[in-house]
């Protein structure tokens, strides 16, 4: 298990978190549990992570398909650094006052692209609130760099919420991602504890603008359960981002990195989740993704195909 202070990386992974009590975790089921990632797929995508001297989601969230997803040569790539300028307190990603920005980071993620043989490409960040445009141009510039350089994959972003930031939104959504995402997280009562920066329906306008600009750009967002939140909140969720026009749900089990994280309240059983796919396709989503290791970009590149055959059928349920 992560440790909160990881001094053996030179510097405090969660110093904000260092003084919390500790909170109990709870023994996971049987359908939580994942082997460890040993394949030789997945040794060749960390390598050619390395050489391209690039910071994943998978690794640094502590991603339980890392395994299955890199043995397939898909990778989650994490622009702008690995310090998040927020804490929010279900995240294992590095808090702290982040760096300068590696001018040469879009070419370096296009160039692992190409290698990775990639026909779908997901990229992410961390919040960087530092920046005047919370990092959107460098958003821009690794889209452009990838279509450059692989003209024929298609890239999907999951942003940060660039609150505060006039302006950010239209320089990304200009560079013309495929998917659009930027997830919720969780239910806007459990916002204050668990995602204290962000603001609930800041984030469903986000959603919802990228739709104006752009009606043809799929949009998606997430939310993780068992964080305490009640059914009918995650069903006015559902209905929060239909109003906003988002085409695609993924609903995932919350994990508890450390002791210093958010407890996990309970499981939620593989039924629970099913009952939760159900009710999002009959509220009028184009793609649903609900299980208990879902993730944003779990199988993104399959659910991508999904996507687009589903608005091509015009709107009628893929399984």
């Amino acid at each position: 298990m992560t440790v909160v202070l990881d001094l053996t990386a030179g510097r405090p992974r969660h110093p904000e978190k260092a003084h919390r009590p500790d909170t109990p975790i709870l023994r996971k089921p049987d359908w939580i549990r994942v082997r460890a990632p040993v394949s030789p797929g997945y040794q060749r995508t960390r390598d050619i992570v390395r050489e391209n001297r690039l910071v994943t989601v998978c690794e640094e969230a502590g991603c339980p398909n890392i395994g299955e997803c890199w043995d397939k040569k898909h990778a989650t790539f994490m622009i702008m650094g690995d310090t998040c300028t927020r804490a929010c307190a279900f995240c294992n990603i590095r808090t702290g006052l982040p760096g300068a920005l590696d001018p040469d980071e879009p070419r370096h993620v296009a160039e692992a692209t190409q290698r990775l043989g990639l026909n779908h490409v997901v990229v992410t960040s961390v919040d960087r609130d530092d920046l005047a445009d919370g990092g959107a141009e460098h958003f821009a510039k690794t889209i452009r760099a990838i279509r450059e350089l692989c003209p024929s994959t298609t890239i999907e972003i999951l942003t940060p919420d660039f609150l505060r930031k006039p302006g950010a939104l239209e320089v990304v959504v200009a560079a013309k991602p495929d998917v659009f995402n930027h997830n919720l997280e969780t239910v806007p009562s459990l916002y204050l504890s668990v995602r204290p920066g962000a603001r609930y329906f800041h984030s469903i306008r986000l959603l919802q603008e990228v739709k104006e600009r752009d009606p043809s750009m799929f949009t998606k967002s997430g939310i993780m359960v068992g964080l305490g939140e009640e059914r009918q909140e995650v069903l006015q969720v559902m209905d929060d981002l239909r109003v906003a026009g988002v085409d695609f749900l993924t609903i995932g089990q919350y994990l508890q990195p450390t002791r210093k994280h958010h407890a996990v309240a309970r499981f939620v059983t593989p039924d629970e989740f099913k009952s939760y796919e159900t009710v999002a396709y009959a509220k009028g989503f184009l793609m649903v993704s609900a299980s208990p290791l879902t993730r944003s970009s779990h199988h993104a590149g399959e659910d991508f195909a999904r996507l687009k055959a589903a608005r091509e059928a015009g709107g009628e349920r893929r399984a």
